[in-house]
């Protein structure tokens, strides 16, 4: 196009040349009027090539937005978050004075075979060992024979006066002096992946991935020290560093406005750890529904929930859940007949009697049913829990239940409040056992192996606060939590290493302190305090026994403990 104009402009001037060498003024006049007329064209030429050129454009940016828009349609049947968080930490512990547990068993086992094989009682632990030397290959068999019952029988055989001699025999080659223990650093990561999809328009899919691991290990399992967190449990492989494998955390839909009303239906992996007030000490968003100080563990179950009051936010929950199955991967088929356990469901009640922007009101009462001595899980045991000797190699074993103990409730109720700068709550909890008359190698519900199960009451309350500041840049908090000797939760995913800190039978300190170093990065710093009272803190099975007392503990207890973290969360 500008060639054309070009050419006729160039006609123009030659022309025009022309007619002045041989034209008088009119003639000029008229070649003048031409020039204009070439100069209005080449204007109207250079407009309509900048529409042109604008409409190219304007079609270019329409064919992008399209181009987006079919993209994110695309994309947006499922959407992804997720975070990564890398932690130093330094742990301190001091064990307190303690009887060993699983030596005294030891102990007790070797007498049974020296009484049972020689009809008398031995003058000594020398005694016994000198005579187990020298008939070893009986000694095996006999352990190869012994369950817990018949040693339990045993036991509680032995007159009132021949038992408080046994004992002052054990004892002193149980005794072990009281230690400190320290990791004066240790590295950790953990990645969450966040899905969400919108599956109709009243059903909805959620789910997370996640990975949490100690630099330096990828086993998967733990050996057993007597931890809660140190066996690998359904309900504690995100929660408690595990490995490098990515696992379902989370996996739910959501049916709501079922029959156009106010209620719904929720199925899957349940959103349940990380849940009021334990969100505020990870300066994050309320992460589960149940309170935290009472369930912080992964389980599979439903809720039906009812939206009372949606100004108040007021939503009552029935929800269900299952602890344990029994009839698979258990050797159910392969038990004598009738010797089966039962599953551990659990039926709980939950309530948000308000939750606005600045206040949540929560009350919680749930009672686990069947519950058994522990969680099919994985774990190396150092030691036979019958026999008290240790296990010749360390060897990944599946821990099965072996009975069912009785039931357990837990309630409690919170209030968290938003005001202003301020972040605080008030937490109340109440613990029960509803034992049967069995015990275990381990115990029965908050009772030793060798006694008769009673029914214990416990309690803990919980307090803190946080100061937002800085345009909520920067927070700082402090927390405090208290729990009573037969207090118990279940809180096993407590995303504590040292230990679930909501479960501890004695006091918890904790202060922390966040920065965003930008809208999606952050800093943090904590210290957390434990000063354990009783033991068994986290366990339901087993008597706690006072930590100053110089107890008998079947694996060493904590007495105090405290942990430094520096952290770097990334959140995208």
């Amino acid at each position: 196009m500008r060639k054309t104009v070009a050419i006729l402009a160039l006609s123009a001037l030659l022309a025009a040349g022309s007619l002045q060498a041989q034209s008088s003024d009119p003639e000029l006049q008229e070649i003048q009027q031409l020039r204009q007329t070439i100069e209005q064209l080449q204007h109207r030429l250079d407009a309509l090539e900048k529409q042109v050129t604008h409409n190219q454009k304007k079609q270019q940016r329409t064919e992008k937005v399209i181009m987006k828009n079919q993209r994110k349609t695309a994309l947006d049947r499922i959407n992804f978050t997720g975070d990564f968080r890398f932690e130093a930490n330094g742990i301190s512990t001091s064990i307190p004075d303690f009887y060993n547990g699983m030596t005294v068993q030891k102990g007790m086992v070797d007498t049974m075979f020296y009484l049972g094989a020689t009809g008398s009682q031995p003058g000594s632990l020398d005694d016994v060992h000198q005579f187990i030397a020298q008939n070893y290959s009986q000694y095996q068999y006999f352990l190869s024979q012994l369950s817990f019952d018949q040693l339990k029988n045993a036991v509680g055989q032995i007159p009132p006066e021949m038992l408080g001699p046994l004992m002052q025999m054990l004892l002193p080659s149980a005794y072990t002096k009281g230690y400190d223990y320290d990791n004066k650093i240790m590295y950790t990561n953990r990645l969450r992946l966040n899905m969400d999809a919108k599956v109709y328009k009243n059903v909805s899919f959620h789910g997370r991935l996640s990975m949490y691991k100690v630099w330096g290990d990828s086993t998967g399992v733990q050996i057993f020290n007597g931890q809660s967190n140190s066996l690998n449990i359904d309900g504690n492989t995100t929660g408690v560093p595990n490995s490098d494998v990515l696992r379902v955390e989370r996996a739910f839909f959501t049916w709501k406005d079922i029959g156009g009303l106010p209620i719904y239906l929720s199925i899957g992996r349940r959103p349940s750890t990380n849940g009021p007030p334990l969100n505020l000490r990870q300066n994050e968003m309320r992460g589960g529904t149940p309170m935290g100080s009472l369930i912080d563990m992964q389980f599979d179950g439903a809720t039906f929930g009812w939206h009372i009051n949606q100004d108040l936010g007021t939503t009552f929950r029935v929800c269900y859940g299952m602890g344990y199955e029994s009839g698979y991967g258990n050797g159910e088929v392969a038990r004598p007949n009738g010797n089966w356990l039962d599953d551990s469901p659990f039926l709980g009640l939950n309530m948000d009697i308000v939750n606005t922007d600045n206040m949540l009101i929560q009350a919680t009462l749930a009672r686990a049913f069947n519950v058994t001595d522990g969680f099919a899980g994985l774990v190396v045991m150092p030691v036979d829990p019958v026999s008290g000797n240790p296990v010749p190699a360390p060897m990944v074993m599946r821990y099965t239940p072996s009975a069912n103990l009785g039931d357990f409730d837990i309630g409690g109720i919170l209030l968290q409040r938003h005001d202003g700068p301020f972040d605080w709550f008030v937490n109340l909890n109440y613990s029960k056992s509803h034992p049967d008359n069995v015990t275990t190698p381990f115990g029965g519900l908050l009772s030793d192996p060798f006694e008769t199960p009673t029914s214990h009451s416990g309690n803990m309350y919980y307090l803190g606060a946080k100061y937002n500041f800085n345009d909520d840049r920067t927070a700082i908090g402090l927390e405090y939590n208290h729990g009573s000797k037969y207090w118990f939760n279940f809180t096993p995913a407590q995303d504590d290493l040292i230990g679930a800190k909501t479960a501890t039978r004695g006091d918890v300190w904790e202060g922390y302190f966040f920065h965003k170093i930008n809208k999606h990065f952050q800093l943090k710093l904590a210290y957390i305090n434990y000063s354990y009272d009783y033991s068994g803190s986290g366990w339901h099975i087993g008597a706690p026994k006072k930590l100053s007392s110089t107890p008998i503990l079947g694996f060493p207890t904590y007495k105090d403990a405290s942990m430094w973290t520096l952290g770097l969360i990334a959140r995208f």
